[in-house]
């Protein structure tokens, strides 16, 4: 493997790393949202995201490895910077959910709709992460087939997910 293959799989193994470390929130908040009277929506969907989400990891490194997918520089590193901003996003609207934020649907009744940081702008920011991760992590070494494949699977999941998360909000700021 030369060199460019080496940091894409640091990076890719980075990535999965923060993954835990979402991980650990997620349970953390889970626990507290559960302990306010937390009410879980939408399993149903959980684990089609959680593989989708590990195969996406996966299918980087091997179609980059497999492949023997080259690092173009200017892709390449246009594509980092879109992973790093994607990061930047996803943990903003972590740190401005708080004990809100989650990776399951789960809503406390009485708490009040977040309207701060990215979601003075949009809905669901912590998605436009998503998308921009699936497609510009594979593509950091030109892994495309790994981008359209997470993108194909993921809109169907996005859509289920956001229906999901639309209802269990509603459904406790009606009550």
């Amino acid at each position: 493997m030369d060199s460019s293959l080496w940091w894409y799989v640091a990076l890719v193994l980075a990535v999965g790393l923060e993954r835990v470390a979402e991980l650990v929130v997620s349970l953390r908040n889970a626990a507290w949202s559960f302990k306010q009277g937390g009410v879980e929506s939408g399993k149903g969907h959980y684990p089609f995201m959680v593989v989708l989400h590990t195969g996406f990891l996966a299918g980087c490194l091997v179609e980059a490895i497999v492949a023997d997918r080259p690092f173009i520089p200017a892709l390449g590193w246009s594509m980092l910077l879109i992973v790093l901003a994607a990061q930047g996003l996803r943990w903003w609207c972590i740190t401005v959910l708080g004990h809100q934020w989650n990776t399951r649907v789960i809503v406390v009744p009485g708490l009040s709709l977040v309207a701060a940081g990215p979601y003075k702008f949009l809905r669901h920011p912590n998605y436009v992460a998503v998308v921009a991760e699936g497609v510009a992590l594979p593509l950091v070494h030109t892994a495309w087939v790994t981008a359209v494949v997470f993108l194909l699977l993921n809109i169907p999941l996005l859509t289920v997910r956001i229906r999901a998360e639309e209802a269990a909000l509603d459904s406790a700021l009606t009550k």
